[in-house]
């Protein structure tokens, strides 16, 4: 499991020092994608950014306005961020989650930058806490299988593991929409 694990943990979001000072045209903005999230990839055919997924942000209102064709490191953070969101969140979930961010930014009051380095470093303390939590997920079904069942079944336990890793997948994610709905209900009151 601990090289599956590696795997997991090889994709990085996009780095500040990557993104360019110059706004990029979208094949420019695709490449970008490509090189840095081709490990987040599940087989070699998956797209990770493509022009219509760019173009259908831009008219949901999930980026801020895009000038002249170019997208800013703004817009590049923005898609980083909806490029990890939609995994688990529906376009509308995204939306509600990146409006205040993205109203901000427009009103210069906000910095992109910021709130993005910060997620960067909560991914990195995520990525400690999953290691710990996978070894004793393995740890705990093994000894519950060994004890219940006296031949070793590695497949078995493979299916618990995926049961249980697809269960706290839906405990959070479904903790992450009752935060959009508190989220909703706090910008229908403005």
């Amino acid at each position: 499991m601990m090289e599956k694990q590696e795997r997991i943990r090889q994709g990085k979001p996009i780095r500040m020092e990557d993104i360019p000072s110059i706004a990029l045209y979208m094949d420019q903005v695709i490449q970008l994608f490509e090189q840095n999230y081709h490990s987040y990839k599940r087989n070699e055919d998956e797209k990770i950014l493509t022009k219509t997924m760019i173009n259908n942000y831009a008219k949901g209102k999930l980026l801020p306005p895009i000038k002249n064709k170019r997208y800013s490191k703004e817009h590049i953070l923005t898609m980083s961020l909806i490029y990890q969101l939609k995994g688990i969140l529906s376009i509308q979930d995204i939306k509600t989650t990146l409006d205040s961010l993205n109203q901000e930014v427009q009103r210069d009051k906000g910095n992109i930058e910021d709130v993005y380095e910060m997620y960067v470093d909560m991914i990195n303390e995520n990525e400690e806490q999953f290691n710990e939590n996978i070894e004793w997920m393995e740890q705990s079904i093994a000894q519950n299988y060994n004890e219940k069942f006296p031949q070793p079944n590695n497949e078995m336990k493979e299916v618990l593991m995926i049961n249980s890793l697809v269960h706290m997948s839906n405990l959070y994610r479904r903790l992450a929409e009752a935060k959009i709905d508190s989220l909703s209900k706090v910008e229908d009151k403005k």
